[in-house]
């Protein structure tokens, strides 16, 4: 039994046990990995998988206990180098951090900028995906740490705190009959065509909910995942565009945001009366080991997330993980 056995398992469940994606994965070939996952169930006395042929079908009622086994297994094996590295490297390494583009373009710039001034040694790898895919990426232990405002909360295997809140705003030729309007209301909004976020992006949840709370249907002209493109075809006279607010607070006037874009040709309005207040969300995985400057920039991302309260939620003590703000 060896942890060369126990990575070819685990590799093989998160390649829905298709054999020759896990060899690809692992830089290996799939006779190897059949090989070795039969020695182990051999040495086990256990069928971990129930097989057609040569394929894997299913997981067995053991496979499962036995793969349970093997994901604290090998978490445990990345804590220990997570230790060692900490006081071996005490400076140095790779920070890993799961986001969605709106915070990769808006709000991470200004803490990571601080963070490499910081620790210089320290390298940072920005991995950018859907709310699930940050999810998942720290549930495979690709990423130390997840930050979106959708979903993340969901996940029994993560531990989240909340970060900062935020609300959309609308962006509109500056000639739009809406700029001059002192009171938008949803009715409003379902005349428009509008552009805004793709679902399970950016607030999108809250946007739907608060049109189908007033029985609206409004016109989605465009979706996307990127607050740039939505400004473009605003631009373009394509719809009135509804982002979130990081998205329009150039030159560094707001928290975490110098993106220095400018858009003087917009007029931005604020319409957190009608979708209310967003909470992004910084995520760990729960019982994962996390290096100081991992602390630091938590730090760095927000006032709210001091080390003693990441190793609290970390502990299963009073963490505010499930709260959300007044909506």
């Amino acid at each position: 039994m060896n942890l060369h056995q126990f990575r070819f398992v685990q590799e093989a469940v998160k390649r829905n046990l298709n054999l020759t994606e896990a060899a690809k994965a692992l830089h290996t070939s799939q006779p190897g990995v059949s090989k070795a996952i039969i020695e182990l169930e051999e040495e086990l006395g256990i069928e971990i998988f129930a097989r057609h042929g040569k394929r894997l079908k299913r997981i067995t009622e053991p496979g499962h206990h036995v793969i349970n086994s093997v994901d604290v297994i090998m978490r445990e094996l990345g804590n220990l180098k997570r230790i060692g590295e900490q006081f071996s490297k005490e400076d140095s390494g790779t920070l890993s951090i799961a986001t969605t583009h709106t915070q990769a373009r808006y709000v991470l710039l200004k803490p990571i900028s601080e963070l490499r001034s910081a620790y210089p040694k320290v390298n940072i790898s920005l991995h950018q995906g859907s709310p699930e895919q940050v999810a998942q990426m720290l549930i495979d232990d690709v990423v130390d740490m997840g930050i979106a405002t959708e979903s993340l909360a969901q996940y029994d295997q993560l531990v989240t705190l909340p970060c900062y809140e935020w609300q959309h705003v609308l962006v509109m030729p500056k000639d739009h009959p809406l700029a001059k309007k002192s009171n938008i209301r949803l009715e409003d909004l379902a005349l428009e065509p509008l552009i805004t976020y793709h679902p399970s992006y950016t607030g999108r949840t809250k946007i739907d909910r608060a049109f189908e709370n007033k029985k609206l249907h409004p016109r989605i002209a465009l979706e996307a995942i990127d607050s740039d493109v939505i400004k473009t075809y605003v631009r373009t006279g394509l719809g009135i565009g509804i982002v979130a607010e990081m998205a329009v607070q150039a030159d560094g006037n707001t928290s975490g945001n110098a993106s220095g874009d400018s858009n003087q040709d917009l007029a931005v309005v604020n319409v957190g009366h009608l979708f209310g207040k967003n909470v992004t969300r910084v995520a760990f995985k729960r019982s994962g080991y996390l290096r100081n400057f991992v602390y630091t920039f938590a730090e760095l991302l927000s006032e709210r997330l001091s080390k003693a309260a990441i190793v609290s939620a970390m502990n299963g003590k009073a963490t505010g993980e499930n709260d959300d703000y007044a909506m």
